[in-house]
């Protein structure tokens, strides 16, 4: 009788000491950070706080994988860096002209979804959820954040993707265009729902994988490049004097109550890089929010899954 073996999903931590650790220059960084901790303290510091920063894969290794043909790109400066808006060219061959000093249009009377991708994420990767928001009638627009694909800088965090978010929205409510509706994975999910708790001007909200906790990310942060505590520590407080922000604000508890436009989750069961239960957590936080929960599809399967796109683009069209 054949004996069958089941493969158990990766825990949060395994998953991201396994993300880091696929790089050679990465486990050449993880052996010097060990050997500065006991030396130069205070470089271990500098140095953890800059590679927690840079997104992985870099940003030149994803290039490619940018929506290209029947796509346009619009950059924009954007503090130390820039960030990127795509929109369909067969949206643009037909947009209305935008007004003085604009430089992105929307066609006359059709709901825009802005969507946004999360750590070490890319535009192309919201490009199936576009597709399917345009198949239902809707303009998609995918933002494609500071120090990813082609955008200026190496560095960057969840406070900025914050910023950049609430940038990318006023910038085109200025031009005429109105986001009715915000989609966003991953930690570009946390960035949204902190935003949408600041008054965002949208009136649809969809958070997909949602990390519930960045403290529990700098803890496995700490965990995949052998740090102690004390230098985690230290390095979350370098973060939150340099952004003006602690990181309990971005928690499910903290945003939660704040966020009043109706809400919907997307969260695999078996994702193991922001756990099912951290979407449990903002369901529960934010009144009224709907859980779709998905199963096999993991944290990034559920990008391109048609139920899962069928189920996002009948939200935001508010059924």
């Amino acid at each position: 009788m054949a004996t069958q073996t089941t493969t158990m999903p990766r825990t949060a931590a395994q998953a991201t000491t396994a993300y880091y650790e696929a790089n050679p220059a990465i486990r050449m960084l993880r052996a010097g950070l060990a050997a500065s901790q006991r030396l130069w303290p205070s470089l271990a510091v500098r140095v953890a706080y800059r590679l927690f920063g840079t997104p992985f894969p870099l940003k030149w290794s994803q290039r490619r994988a940018s929506p290209g043909e029947g796509w346009q790109r619009e950059q924009w400066a954007f503090e130390d860096g820039s960030v990127a808006l795509y929109r369909r060219s067969d949206v643009a061959s037909t947009a209305a002209q935008p007004r003085e000093g604009a430089d992105v249009s929307a066609v006359a009377d059709t709901p825009v979804t802005l969507l946004a991708h999360g750590w070490g994420g890319h535009a192309g990767q919201m490009q199936a959820l576009a597709d399917a928001l345009a198949a239902s009638g809707r303009q998609a627009l995918i933002l494609e954040l500071p120090a990813h694909g082609h955008n200026a800088g190496s560095v960057s965090n969840l406070p900025q993707f914050a910023r950049a978010i609430e940038y990318a929205v006023a910038r085109l409510q200025q031009q005429g265009v109105r986001v009715d509706a915000l989609a966003a994975h991953s930690l570009g999910a946390n960035a949204a729902a902190f935003a949408a708790s600041r008054g965002l001007a949208v009136e649809r909200l969809v958070l997909l994988a949602p990390p519930a906790s960045p403290h529990v990310y700098t803890q496995l942060f700490a965990n995949a490049f052998g740090l102690s505590e004390a230098t985690r520590a230290a390095m979350q407080r370098r973060i939150e004097a340099r952004e003006g922000i602690v990181m309990q604000q971005f928690e499910p508890a903290a945003v939660g109550p704040r966020i009043h436009v109706p809400t919907l989750v997307v969260h695999d069961r078996g994702d193991s890089i922001n756990r099912f239960a951290d979407g449990e957590e903002f369901s529960a936080a934010i009144a009224g929010a709907r859980l779709h929960a998905s199963d096999g599809l993991g944290h990034r399967k559920i990008l391109r899954d048609p139920a899962v796109l069928g189920e996002v683009a009948r939200f935001v069209a508010g059924a």
